[in-house]
């Protein structure tokens, strides 16, 4: 994969490129949006912890297909609240890590999600080359 941040363009605001090149030739991996919740339907009441959940949630899809979060292509994150951004982004870069590649990402600020104790979704794209 390669990433996409023209000089045209301001840079990112965060750990992230403005786009990625997903080649001919490689097998993906799409999650559903994840939330923050336990096998035991726990849910953390912080949005890092809510955001560290989903990230480990993500971890262990990305992993059954045989993948990391270094396959990454993007990111899509929502939140309730503008005050848990920086939550959430400590989160995201926790997972993404020091990869020399950093994959696109969007962030939006929504009205809320199915049950009120949930603060943030995330649900990402991951490619890899076919073995």
């Amino acid at each position: 994969m390669k990433a996409l941040n023209p000089n045209a363009l301001h840079p990112p605001f965060g750990a992230y490129s403005h786009g990625t090149e997903i080649p001919e030739g490689m097998r993906m991996i799409r999650t559903s949006g994840q939330l923050a919740i336990t096998p035991d339907g726990q849910v953390p009441s912080g949005a890092y912890d809510q955001a560290r959940l989903c990230f480990d949630n993500i971890r262990h899809i990305l992993a059954e297909g045989g993948m990391g979060p270094a396959d990454t292509a993007h990111i899509s994150a929502y939140v309730t609240d503008r005050a848990f951004m920086a939550d959430y982004m400590r989160a995201r870069d926790e997972f993404i890590g020091d990869q020399a590649r950093l994959p696109s990402s969007t962030l939006l600020i929504v009205s809320g999600f199915t049950r009120p104790d949930f603060k943030v979704e995330i649900e990402l794209w991951a490619a890899q080359p076919v073995d």
